[in-house]
């Protein structure tokens, strides 16, 4: 396992991240606690959930990740956690998730009652890294295109939520924090409030990155590169997409099976490149998904690469992977796929 440093702190975490959205409604609690322990014997120690997962959720599986993972957690004992590096996040406004709470924002009294009951499920006395899972504001997000209406409900509510967030901190709750599904606004305001007032850092963005959505490198790339704040690449098989699985229909159980509502990797271009991609693959004595995380894991702007697995054969598949070097001229072709079929799943 390769290991690097979470930005601007001495946080040593892996380069593999354990997505666990799964966690509560495709995996059982068993299953969960089968893939952290894998996940840890292969040299994985960064964690990554959500308050609002398991994925699919609904009043009655809500926080059953963060749950399973503190279950986990209390069996381990205190001092294996220590090693880990965990990571959740805080719902923002979201039609149809009202039974998290009411109102859905980042306002000082929501963004504790979100911490206080991470802790409890998570079974933990802190949070390593704490991030907004999206914006407050309407903003292109889920696959939207084109220009948004400029969202005039929204106040502007950033130095104010840097300044629980520091009260967090201090107070021992969590460590760091982070952004979620942003944009090069969201990014530089956050930096230059933080600057400005001598108040917590975002240290990292967790955004999509994939061969079918590679959007993060206009505009973030440049700020986050420059200003030190670390991608943590989410989706990197698209949901499972690029793993060629789907361009033959739908397997029963599989991921676009179970919840048709996310269509992001649904479309018509998105078919097309992942087609040419596995074509390319296997031309390189590859399969569908080494080639695509290898490729993620090359990036110079990715962190840590977040994967996602509903049993142990695809863990295990999916973290060999990121043992794969791509060659220059496996390199060049995926870059003629890009110019041909650019970004699309946005």
């Amino acid at each position: 396992m390769k290991y690097t440093t979470l930005p601007n702190t001495n946080i040593k975490i892996s380069k593999i991240c354990l997505g666990t959205m799964t966690f509560g409604n495709q995996n059982t609690e068993a299953e969960a606690h089968s893939q952290l322990d894998y996940a840890v014997e292969r040299g994985i120690n960064f964690i990554d959930t959500a308050e609002m997962y398991p994925i699919g959720g609904n009043a009655q599986i809500f926080g059953s990740t963060e749950r399973y993972i503190g279950t986990w957690i209390n069996k381990i004992g205190q001092a294996e956690r220590e090693k880990l590096v965990i990571a959740t996040k805080i719902a923002g406004p979201n039609r149809g998730m009202e039974y998290i709470r009411q109102p859905l924002d980042f306002s000082k009294k929501n963004i504790i009652d979100a911490v206080e009951l991470s802790l409890k499920n998570l079974q933990t006395d802190y949070i390593d890294l704490y991030q907004m899972h999206w914006p407050e504001r309407v903003m292109n997000m889920f696959g939207q295109r084109g220009i948004q209406k400029i969202d005039e409900n929204w106040q502007y509510s950033i130095l104010d939520i840097l300044h629980v967030f520091d009260g967090l901190i201090k107070d021992g709750k969590i460590k760091h924090i982070g952004v979620s599904n942003e944009n090069p606004y969201g990014v530089m305001r956050y930096l230059m409030e933080s600057e400005k007032h001598n108040l917590p850092k975002i240290a990292t963005i967790q955004n999509p990155y994939s061969l079918l959505n590679r959007l993060y490198e206009v505009g973030l790339s440049e700020i986050c590169m420059r200003e030190n704040v670390g991608l943590l690449a989410y989706s990197p098989l698209a949901f499972g997409f690029l793993t060629g699985k789907y361009l033959e229909g739908y397997p029963e159980k599989s991921r676009m099976k179970v919840f048709p509502q996310f269509t992001r990797y649904t479309n018509g271009n998105c078919f097309k490149a992942t087609k040419l991609y596995k074509d390319l693959a296997e031309a390189n004595k590859m399969t569908s998904s080494e080639m695509a995380l290898a490729y993620v894991n090359q990036q110079q702007l990715v962190t840590s690469t977040i994967i996602g697995a509903t049993s142990l054969e695809q863990l295990k598949a999916n973290i060999d992977a990121f043992d794969i070097v791509l060659s220059k001229d496996v390199l060049s072709e995926i870059e003629k796929i890009q110019e041909l079929i650019p970004n699309p799943a946005p």
